[in-house]
């Protein structure tokens, strides 16, 4: 198995086991495929950094050959929003509209940094989704510690970090690893019976305002969910030193065998 999510093959990317997620065996995750969106605008834009992302899975991403696909949406001087497209052979499975925004020094007052407010990694227990189906897939390709809360409880805090890197041979960036984690979200603070109801996030946006330090992404997150079959999942993205940002999620809730 090679220890990456993504392997290159001439203008796509060809996703290996790392990234299954935990409703089929023929399906990812949608942290890994996030992420190479992102990485490919990172590499198309390396002058501004992306202050917002939102990715929107409009089917399955099939665990097969991907590209990415970039249009401009708009190109201003200061700010700047694309549109990527993932595609498996001619059809897009999911879309992503990014906001950059240019990097530029400004004097500002020192603010109090909140800090994580969650046990550091190393002080948090070890931890592993229990509803993965297969024995190997996105939860054994990431390490996760529970920080804060109870599993299952609709509250709770975990550390994630990569154990194999998005790309072979390729540092993953700050950007990669948030996105890896964050839509991990919605399962950190799920408060569903998994053998009886899923809750599927439809979405993914994350909001930055300095990039992640370190390899490890904090999740503090909690869920909301309605008899209607709409559910929410609100996370605040941090690491060690404080908050980074935030992160949302549109959550379909089904019983099992529902259509």
């Amino acid at each position: 198995m090679t220890d990456a999510f993504f392997v290159p093959d001439g203008d796509g990317w060809i996703a290996t086991s790392h990234t299954r997620g935990p409703w089929s065996r023929t399906h990812q995750h949608g942290g890994p495929p996030a992420a190479l969106v992102a990485h490919v605008v990172e590499a198309a834009v390396p002058e501004l950094s992306v202050v917002r992302f939102t990715i929107d899975f409009l089917r399955p991403v099939p665990i097969d050959r991907l590209r990415v696909r970039l249009e401009p949406l708009r190109h201003g001087s200061k700010v700047q929003r694309w549109i990527g497209f993932l595609l498996h052979t001619e059809t897009i499975v999911a879309h992503a509209v990014i906001t950059l925004i240019r990097r530029d020094a400004v004097s500002l007052k020192p603010l109090t940094d909140d800090a994580s407010g969650l046990p550091l990694p190393e002080a948090s227990a070890p931890f592993q989704f229990p509803f993965f189906r297969e024995p190997d897939g996105y939860h054994t390709a990431m390490e996760t510690r529970l920080a804060r809360g109870e599993f299952g409880s609709g509250r709770a805090a975990a550390w994630m970090r990569q154990r194999v890197p998005l790309l072979p041979g390729t540092p993953p960036s700050p950007l990669e690893r948030v996105l890896i984690a964050a839509d991990s979200s919605s399962g950190v603070s799920a408060a569903i019976d998994h053998r009886l109801q899923t809750a599927v996030n439809a979405d993914l946006t994350v909001a930055l305002s300095r990039p992640l330090e370190g390899e490890w992404v904090g999740l503090d997150s909690v869920s909301a969910y309605e008899p209607s079959g709409i559910g929410l999942a609100d996370t605040r993205i941090c690491d060690t030193r404080g908050t980074v940002g935030r992160g949302l999620q549109s959550l379909v809730l089904e019983q099992r065998g529902g259509t």
